[in-house]
């Protein structure tokens, strides 16, 4: 957050106001990368579960890592406290709040049910507390969405079939399933079967590739999984022939500046492939990821980038329109939340 103070004294005053009043969508948020320090700690307390941390300070102070790795074994370490619907419930219902200040009219949800199933926490359970939260924030706030379950790529593919299964119960629920977790050394193509028969089931897919990954990990996701957008993508930037290829496809990309910025998949913002995605004609967007953990929500992901790249207001509303466009939603649902951009 440092970072992000120390640059907001330099925005164009109209670009930082357009960031903050203009609608927009958010299509890589993993709920459980919501989880605030205080929460967590509340919610431990609330489930009697015994964390190592003594306050939400020393929580957050322990959210100093340098790479993709250290920031999940914390991540996982920290899922631990939600345990029960009204947990799952609660952690939606923070995010849309904010997400509401925001001015996010729509939101695409990634869940990890593996990383709660495997700690005995029915899948029931979580998908319930989620969803009820999803359409509770309708209702209050006119948050429209979508829930993405994930598949985690440092099991093996036989897990990710087994979750499938718990999934098919829950399928209109469910739009699409996606690949997060560990990159290096688990390529997309270790998971061909069960996109497959996910695909087949009826689920659009998605993945996460070419972030701490090589370029080939985002042709394969493309090539082999056959998915619809891709997250992350960052190593896209390095051919160009193949962000022709991005480009003529409409593939979208879910970018994550602040989180790349603090697992050094960037060293500084100034180097980051946003402004090179944009002028080349691919889809981008801008996102959070995991906002707790990376100090910085979707308004101050678009801050931060907006500054470090010299971004204008046109680029700031274009990325707003790719946002809309690149979700899930059908034609007519676009059509009238693109008419609230203007």
């Amino acid at each position: 957050m440092v970072y992000l103070l120390s640059i907001i004294s330099h925005m164009d005053n109209s670009v930082e106001k357009l960031i903050k009043k203009i609608p927009k969508a958010e299509l890589h948020l993993h709920i459980e990368g919501t989880l605030e320090s205080e929460m967590m700690l509340s919610l431990a307390k609330r489930n009697n579960f015994e964390l190592k941390y003594r306050d939400a300070e020393e929580a957050k102070r322990a959210y100093n890592f340098s790479n993709l790795q250290e920031f999940l074994d914390i991540y996982y370490e920290g899922a631990g406290v939600l345990l029960q619907e009204e947990d799952f419930y609660d952690l939606m219902i923070a995010y849309l709040s904010r997400a509401k200040d925001e001015n996010i009219i729509h939101t695409e949800i990634f869940f990890d049910p593996q990383t709660h199933t495997s700690r005995g926490v029915k899948f029931s359970t979580v998908i319930t507390g989620i969803r009820n939260g999803l359409v509770e924030g309708e209702r209050r706030w006119g948050i429209s969405s979508k829930l993405i379950m994930s598949y985690l790529r440092h099991l093996d593919e036989k897990d990710a079939f087994k979750t499938l299964e718990e999934a098919l119960k829950y399928k209109g629920w469910i739009t699409a399933v996606g690949l997060d977790s560990s990159e290096v050394g688990h390529p997309p193509s270790k998971f061909r079967g069960v996109f497959e028969r996910s695909a087949r089931e009826g689920f659009l897919t998605v993945a996460h590739a070419g972030e701490e990954g090589p370029l080939e990990y985002v042709k394969e996701a493309i090539e082999v999984l056959g998915i619809a957008r891709i997250d992350h993508g960052n190593a896209s930037h390095r051919d160009r022939e193949f962000l022709k290829k991005l480009s003529e496809m409409k593939m979208p990309l879910t970018l994550c500046p602040l989180s790349n910025l603090k697992l050094g998949v960037v060293k500084n913002l100034r180097e980051h492939p946003l402004k090179i995605f944009l002028d080349a004609g691919v889809m981008a967007t801008v996102n959070s990821d995991d906002p707790a953990y990376f100090g910085g929500y979707l308004n101050d992901n678009y801050i931060a980038v907006a500054e470090s790249l010299s971004l204008n207001e046109s680029h700031i509303k274009k990325l707003a329109v790719n946002s809309i466009e690149a979700s899930f939603l059908s034609k007519a649902e676009k059509n009238a939340l693109l008419e609230r951009i203007g």
